[in-house]
């Protein structure tokens, strides 16, 4: 089979496209022909050594990606060979992620994708949806479980609307019933930004983006998606609700975070920083059963029309899907590894 690799850490040259045996599941694995792979900016974090040292001799990148089960390990049900899933966390512990014809994974992270779903979506979930899920289930007076209502009433700040996270975080958010927001930092995001759904797009660029906010939402935000702390902070606590929650899941540009104590006691804010590795067994699989709900109910749709533009390479530019995802390019990369 056909896979990328890397032997060591380091700029997107380090990746190259070998011949490797077909793996074999294990017990409790399953192996998956893989169609399309997602790339997200922790791929490309890890493969650089950003996020610590390789450990393994040799790495197949990518947490993220969609395909068919097409052999099972002992102790996996063999009805499940020829089922189509999506993939989360192939590579998060392991050597073997999805940038290869197939892979091998715990059954559990190999999970079924609805039929009202192609593999473009199925590819694209893993670390932006169940990421977005972890963001919108953590408020004090929130929900623990996302469906349909169960954030009636409430208020959603998604900064970053046209990121991918962003971008999840206003489809989760209005599927289950929330007035949702979005910052964003120019026409372009913005119209991306309406696609995914948000109901009120502000460029913080200009004017005073608190009072818009704040004329939106009087008794300010319940939640806060936050994707640049450090850049947003002053903002996020001017419009945010008493008892309020901001959410982190990044912060783009290395800006320092800054707190004003006391105004975040005054308003018992609460900060919950976020991210899947270590989320823990039971989020993790109530965020799995709850995505895979949106999608079959059909709230995470991708594409330009949806507001996440789908930028394409084949397995054997892989580099350069890295280098998109580091310049920023706008939507979700996706590497397409066989038909």
């Amino acid at each position: 089979m056909k896979a990328i690799i890397h032997r060591d850490n380091g700029d997107p040259d380090v990746l190259q496209l070998v011949d490797r045996d077909l793996p074999a599941p294990g017990p409790g694995e399953v192996r998956v022909r893989i169609a399309v792979s997602g790339i997200n900016p922790t791929d490309w974090k890890a493969r650089s050594g950003a996020t610590g040292p390789q450990r393994f001799p040799e790495v197949t990148p990518h947490l993220d990606g969609a395909g068919t089960i097409d052999a099972v390990g002992d102790g996996v049900d063999p009805s499940r060979a020829g089922q189509r899933v999506w993939l989360f966390l192939a590579a998060a512990g392991r050597p073997t992620g999805t940038a290869a014809e197939f892979t091998v994974v715990p059954a559990d992270r190999a999970v079924p994708l609805p039929e009202e779903a192609g593999f473009d979506v199925g590819a694209s979930l893993g670390v932006p949806a169940l990421t977005a899920h972890r963001v919108l289930t953590v408020a004090e007076d929130g929900p623990r479980r996302l469906r349909p209502g169960a954030l009636d009433g409430k208020v959603v700040l998604a900064a970053g609307g046209a990121g991918a996270v962003g971008h999840a975080v206003i489809q989760l958010a209005r599927w289950a019933g929330a007035t949702v927001i979005s910052t964003v930092s120019g026409p372009e995001k913005a119209r991306l930004a309406t696609a995914a759904g948000a109901h009120h797009v502000i460029n913080y660029r200009e004017g005073d983006p608190a009072a818009d906010i704040r004329e939106i939402a009087p008794d300010g935000v319940d939640v806060v998606a936050e994707v640049a702390l450090g850049a947003n902070l002053a903002l996020d606590m001017a419009v945010l609700r008493t008892r309020g929650t901001v959410s982190a899941y990044g912060n783009e540009g290395d800006r320092p975070v800054e707190l004003d104590v006391m105004r975040s006691m005054v308003l018992n804010a609460r900060f919950q920083f976020v991210v899947l590795y270590t989320v823990g067994s039971d989020p993790l699989a109530a965020a799995v059963e709850d995505v895979t709900a949106a999608v079959r109910g059909g709230a995470l749709p991708v594409g330009e029309e949806h507001g996440l533009p789908l930028v394409r390479f084949p397995l054997d530019r892989t580099a350069d899907a890295h280098r998109a995802v580091e310049r920023g390019a706008v939507g979700k990369v996706l590497v397409d590894v066989t038909p």
